[in-house]
């Protein structure tokens, strides 16, 4: 685990993270690509219940919201969900397996947010650009974003805060515009679609809550984590619901079901067309290829490093453990080659899908780590509540999708099933297992607490 190592508790001026910009680190992981690439995908499912389905999704994450913000304090480190689950369970085939499929899953995240720029690319280049055009454009941004990466350059890195709050200004914007024009009959319970379409829309628009869990990265250099911890998870989830739910609402109420069907991939431009005219759906768009590259930039950059995190614990192969200019380079290599297929070879439902299904397993794992590590009954439901739910969205959505997407269900299946294979097979066949030092580091880092605080500020 990349530096497990906490800052001491006594040394404040390593730790420049105050409230707010904890709660913007969450927002920004949220609000990034997963809104703008499959709004219209959830829509098409949940139909008129879609403000539901998005209150839904942002229930489990909520939820899930708790038990990071416990193993957060308790586990302060920059390794975030691989710490929780080695903390949790040790270092076996089962963690690694789990930690291969978080890497994977960040690389199906990747690949969605590539066909979500090319999507609104493509959507402001004049007739009906082609197939071959669509692949162009979301192999160029992948590319374009890993040599910026190689090359060490910043621009994205350094405008990251500009585009938070441009996003969340036009994403406003649309909904102050719109609100007024807003359809309620398309609102009504007659519009919506059967209740395992619902919570299946919800699931599929759960990539968009990803993201949260980043704060959790940002331990070591928050200010008094045990209480900025938790309230930066509730408050950035908390806010993000009320944006999603609104988000729906406008965009289901200003535009018919074929006209979300015909601009599925830039429905939310589409959306922002009738309040705001033709430069709303170009200021949209324009947002779109911001806020997706920005996501595309951090996602890809700390992926790499994932990849150099768990190679470290030794659930990885060693040379994706070794750095080039003081940077896990072979990682950034590795993750790029296999978004670029990712990308290319799935559509973007059945990309949507794998990235939902794959957090959502990942979440249930770390609710149950919560679980297992909280001292107090009601902290313990808590956990377990959240895990349950996380599984249950699971199975709704794979009884949902795979009347109409069995292809992708099957991917889904394929990429679980590969990551525990991955890792059960190099085991076997290397014989690595997690060093002692590294085994111990965040144990170490955690103050040898041996569990989750449950002090009332959670």
């Amino acid at each position: 685990m990349a530096n497990c190592e906490s800052t001491p508790a006594g040394d404040g001026s390593r730790r420049s993270i105050g409230l707010a910009s904890a709660v913007a680190i969450g927002i920004g992981g949220m609000v990034g690509g997963g809104i703008f690439a499959v709004l219209g995908l959830s829509i098409e499912l949940a139909r008129g219940a879609a403000p539901i389905a998005f209150l839904i999704a942002g229930g489990v994450a909520l939820l899930t919201a708790t038990s990071y913000a416990r193993l957060s304090v308790a586990y302060p480190s920059r390794g975030g969900t691989v710490t929780f689950l080695n903390e949790t369970f040790g270092p076996g085939v089962f963690v690694g397996g789990l930690n291969v499929l978080l890497w994977l899953s960040y690389v199906v995240m990747i690949s969605l947010y590539a066909a979500a720029f090319a999507g609104y690319a493509a959507s402001l280049l004049p007739g009906r650009p082609s197939t071959v055009v669509y692949h162009l454009l979301l192999t160029a941004i992948i590319v374009v974003v890993a040599i910026l990466n190689v090359a060490r350059a910043s621009v994205v890195g350094r405008a990251e805060e500009w585009i938070v709050v441009a996003k969340l200004a036009i994403l406003c914007l649309v909904v102050a515009t719109a609100f007024h024009g807003v359809g309620w009959t398309r609102l009504s319970p007659s519009k919506w679609a059967d209740p395992l379409a619902i919570v299946g829309g919800g699931m599929v628009i759960f990539v968009a809550y990803e993201g949260f869990e980043l704060i959790s990265n940002a331990a070591e250099d928050v200010r008094d984590p045990r209480r900025t911890l938790p309230r930066a998870l509730y408050l950035s989830v908390g806010i993000v619901i009320v944006l999603y739910i609104l988000v729906a609402v406008v965009t289901v109420g200003v535009l018919s079901t074929s006209q979300v069907r015909n601009a599925s991939s830039y429905v939310l431009a589409e959306a922002a067309r009738p309040g705001l005219g033709e430069v709303g759906f170009v200021l949209v768009a324009v947002a779109a290829l911001l806020s997706t590259t920005s996501a595309i930039n951090a996602t890809l950059y700390g992926t790499a490093r994932l990849s150099w995190t768990i190679a470290r614990s030794g659930e990885l192969p060693e040379a994706l453990d070794k750095k080039i200019w003081g940077r896990p380079v072979e990682g950034l290599l590795v993750t790029t080659g296999l978004t670029l297929v990712v990308a290319n070879a799935f559509n973007l439902n059945s990309i949507a899908l794998t990235g939902s299904a794959a957090f959502l397993i990942i979440f249930a794992a770390v609710n149950t780590a919560a679980a297992r590590l909280a001292k107090r009954r009601v902290h313990r439901i808590l956990a377990v509540t959240a895990a349950v739910a996380c599984v249950a969205s699971l199975v709704a959505l794979v009884l949902e999708e795979w009347p109409r997407n069995p292809w992708g269900v099957v991917i889904v299946g394929g990429l679980v099933a590969g990551s525990f294979a991955i890792e059960f097979v190099y085991r076997r066949f290397t014989g690595r297992i997690l060093p002692a030092h590294l085994a111990s580091s965040s144990t170490t880092s955690s103050g040898g607490s041996g569990g989750v605080s449950d002090n009332g500020n959670h």
